[in-house]
């Protein structure tokens, strides 16, 4: 099925039959991403007096119970609920869901301190003002130890607020990343780049999000596709998610 995309007076056309999925599966145990020393996702049959919810195990049905922290495992989409006083859910921020995006590979560069950091002068080379509604972010090296990483202790790289400065004044809405934050693990609360991209607390922007922990294969090429953000209704500032692309021609 083509459709058409028109964008900043641009016109292209995507195959929704040929999706591309960014997110990382959420798996029962340790076989996940995880970050911040969040417990690992849990799924486990309800069981109530003779009921199993396991077909595995003599039940009927399955029927799981599934414990999950959005922002600690896995692919997940955030909102500036994440960082505010003041209560924002994802949903209510989150109001629409296909974007113009453009991918783009990045080497994060090393600091005299050891940190990895991706810089505005790095971005300012890949991405200019207006160029699309959302930015999606591989890292290099890309390797499938992203599916299923530890990061927790490891110090990963992370965005310097210059960076997400110049994606806001570049108009990038939503930012996708395969990191599990876009400021550094240990800041003292800083969180300078969560700051600076939804420019909390003075003119603070709603509608903007952060997609963490997504995954970008490497026979993704960079270029312009066509976003599916997809999201559950959580009442809450972030939720796990499945961002999906489609080639643009």
């Amino acid at each position: 099925m083509l459709i058409s995309v028109k964008y900043a007076g641009r016109t292209f056309s995507a195959d929704l039959s040929k999706p591309i999925d960014l997110s990382i599966p959420l798996r029962n145990g340790v076989e996940n991403p995880n970050c911040f020393w969040a417990p690992m996702p849990e799924f486990a049959p309800v069981r109530a007096g003779d009921f199993v919810g396991s077909t595995a195990e003599g039940g009927v049905v399955n029927f799981f119970n599934v414990r999950v922290n959005p922002h600690g495992n896995g692919t997940h989409t955030e909102c500036v609920g994440h960082i505010a006083r003041e209560r924002f859910v994802l949903r209510e921020c989150l109001l629409e869901s296909h974007f113009l995006a453009k991918i783009v590979s990045l080497y994060p560069r090393r600091t005299e301190e050891g940190d990895r950091v991706i810089f505005k002068d790095q971005l300012e080379e890949l991405f200019s003002e207006n160029e699309a509604e959302a930015l999606i972010i591989r890292t290099l090296p890309n390797d499938e130890l992203k599916l299923r990483q530890n990061y927790s202790g490891s110090n990963p790289p992370y965005l310097h607020h210059e960076a997400a400065e110049f994606l806001v004044k570049c108009g990038v809405q939503h930012l996708l990343l395969d990191l599990p934050s876009v400021d550094r693990e240990e800041d003292d609360g800083q969180l300078l780049a969560h700051r600076a991209f939804w420019q909390y607390p003075h003119a603070t922007r709603t509608h903007a999000t952060i997609t963490e922990m997504v995954f970008v294969p490497d026979r993704v090429r960079d270029g312009i596709y066509l976003l599916n953000l997809q999201t559950t209704s959580l009442d809450l500032d972030a939720s796990p998610s499945k961002p999906v692309v489609f080639e643009l021609i």
